[in-house]
């Protein structure tokens, strides 16, 4: 068949994707992405053996259920790389994905909310990789989304994104920043089945990583305390100020904009006889604005920096957009606008448009691309 690069997280899926591309007849180079912060305390070599050039995998956080980069999580893809009897590399990538922790630090700053998973994938997971990919002769670079390669509608046009089978672990919303070109050399294994016949499959050829918990929250943040990460990297930083309400009543004070998003509810600080959301943030006087639910209600986005998956669309046309990877698909039109930016109005007012994060536009199951919310 065809050689392919995977990427291994140390995770159930990209395991069982490795066992999947084997049994489907390719040649599989297993890769493990270094790109957090250094320890010294493990180190693997190009063959998965304790021997050779060391180098340095993150240090486990004990407050994180499991993520992509720790030391643990790569001696875990290296069992299953010896298992599976494929070869396994370690790559350092810690300096490009530092630009992943400067983009996530500014778009904070900014009063947005940032969404590094999608940015790690255009940048590292799917750019970085096909370029390791090209230096080893590979056509294809595989990983564990939930999401499908379909074949395209007409000849000689790219292969489609579409949902993966399993609706409640989809991973399109964060696939949607990948270059078209890269298409047809994509290859998502674990898309085709469900969460439970992958850890099933696991179990039956012997994967220890069966039973492992999934990834939950962003690989070099601990979880539910990016402003005290934030503020860790720019100990100069100052964007307290106050919270107010959305007729302009200061209710409170609040020591950073970076530890709020639209949306939120919990840890506002403020009481009051309802709930009250994040409905605004303002970066310029470092303002948090806070409502009532119903006045989270957005009936219209405008996006940039869009990125197309299939021929360009007209001027105007229906979609499902999806403003987060957590969110059901809203109906609704886009307009495409000049500056690679496009408009989505809804059919109904969607709650939590939050800048920063992506709008991605669907027809039926299909991905047409998306932008950055502005």
């Amino acid at each position: 068949m065809a050689r392919v690069v995977l990427a291994m997280s140390g995770g159930v899926d990209s395991s069982v994707a490795a066992h999947l591309l084997l049994k489907q007849g390719h040649e599989v180079i297993g890769v493990f992405m270094r790109h957090g912060e250094e320890s010294p305390v493990a180190t693997c070599s190009i063959d998965g053996s304790s021997t050779g050039p060391a180098l340095p995998i993150v240090s486990q956080r004990p407050d994180h259920k499991q993520g992509c980069c720790s030391a643990s999580d790569a001696a875990d893809a290296r069992r299953v790389a010896d298992n599976l009897n494929i070869p396994f590399y370690a790559l350092n990538l810690q300096q490009e994905f530092g630009q992943i922790i400067d983009y996530f630090i500014d778009e904070y700053v900014k009063g947005r909310t940032p969404n590094p998973c999608v940015m790690c994938n255009n940048w590292i997971k799917f750019g970085k990789l096909f370029d390791y990919a090209d230096s080893v002769g590979a056509e294809y670079v595989a990983t564990g989304h939930y999401a499908r390669m379909a074949e395209p509608t007409k000849p000689g046009d790219t292969p489609r994104l579409i949902y993966g089978v399993d609706p409640s672990k989809d991973q399109t919303y964060v696939l949607f920043g990948i270059k078209r070109k890269f298409l047809s050399r994509m290859l998502l294994p674990v898309g085709h089945f469900e969460k439970a016949q992958i850890r099933e499959m696991a179990a039956e050829v012997g994967l220890r990583v069966a039973d492992k918990k999934d990834s939950q929250e962003i690989c070099f943040v601990t979880s539910g305390k990016h402003d005290e990460f934030i503020k860790a990297k720019r100990a100069d930083l100052n964007t307290a100020g106050e919270i107010v309400t959305t007729d302009g009543t200061v209710v409170g004070q609040h020591d950073g904009i970076e530890k709020y998003t639209i949306g939120q509810r919990k840890g506002l600080g403020v009481a009051h006889s309802e709930p009250r959301y994040v409905t605004h943030i303002n970066a310029k006087n470092n303002q948090v604005v806070i409502g009532v639910k119903a006045e989270l209600g957005r009936s219209e986005l405008t996006a940039d920096r869009c990125n197309w998956l299939v021929d360009p669309p007209s001027k105007q046309f229906p979609c499902m957009a999806k403003i987060r990877y957590n969110s059901p698909a809203t109906p609704a039109t886009a307009y495409v606008l000049e500056d690679n930016r496009i408009r989505i109005v809804f059919d109904d007012p969607c709650n939590g448009v939050a800048p920063g994060q992506a709008v991605v536009c669907y027809q039926e199951d299909q991905v047409l691309g998306g932008g950055w919310i502005e």
